[in-house]
């Protein structure tokens, strides 16, 4: 199977701190993988690093065939990678639509009003407050929100960072049953999750880290029944 991201001895450094060691990992054409792990792993640092937020003290990214270690940000998104970040991060003094807008923003097609109505088509609460301040939405809808702004960009592949996190158990299930939908569909996810349960029912593959580690990796099956892993690694979620 090709595969369209590959992360190779990954090292991230802050000062002193090193948050990822030598991480190693891949991801196919429309595939869901997860990276599973305790608070303080390196999940979030090698997310960052992929998607060219922070920069890697070693190691390599390849996209695509391309070894894109040394671009910028904004290029990767335009090559198609593209970061939701942990906490939404969506902008709260701009309403609904103008956060969807700052989606499309670097685009040079003529498509992105009609993308951003069958965004308002799939998720019809953004639709109705598409002239309102994101502030005034709820964690469901502001997440919402974010990951449409995500796919305003068009991506290839879409690394999640924590999506589930403080939401109603109703809105952790929408959560996944739109992951798996937007999976369907063709995108390529490299999913960031504490609730490892959904996350390895999600997906086909995961990795765990530990200390900035790659400890464990294989079929997301198999990590879901070993209990003994379960247990030293993946929480009661």
């Amino acid at each position: 199977m090709p595969m369209l991201l590959e992360v190779e001895g990954l090292d991230v450094r802050y000062g002193r701190t090193q948050a990822v060691r030598g991480v190693s990992l891949d991801v196919a054409g429309a595939e869901v993988v997860t990276v599973l792990g305790a608070n303080g792993a390196g999940k979030s640092s090698l997310l960052k690093a992929v998607a060219g937020a922070v920069k890697p003290a070693g190691g390599r990214v390849v996209f695509d065939g391309a070894d894109i270690t040394a671009l910028s940000a904004p290029e990767r998104v335009r090559r198609g990678l593209v970061l939701v970040p942990e906490g939404r991060q969506i902008l709260v003094s701009l309403t609904v639509h103008e956060n969807l807008l700052m989606g499309a923003y670097g685009r040079r097609d003529g498509d992105v009003a009609r993308d951003i109505d069958g965004i308002y088509a799939r998720f019809s609460n953004l639709a109705a407050r598409r002239d309102m301040l994101a502030s005034v939405l709820s964690g469901g809808e502001q997440q919402m929100l974010a990951i449409s702004r995500a796919l305003l960009a068009r991506p290839r592949l879409m690394m999640l960072d924590e999506p589930s996190l403080g939401l109603s158990p109703l809105l952790v299930g929408r959560l996944f049953d739109l992951i798996r939908e937007l999976n369907r569909d063709g995108l390529a996810i490299l999913l960031v999750e504490q609730n490892t349960r959904m996350a390895l029912r999600t997906a086909s593959r995961g990795y765990v880290m530990e200390l900035g580690r790659i400890v464990l990796d294989g079929p997301a099956d198999r990590l879901a029944d070993n209990e003994a892993l379960a247990a030293a690694y993946l929480g009661s979620h």
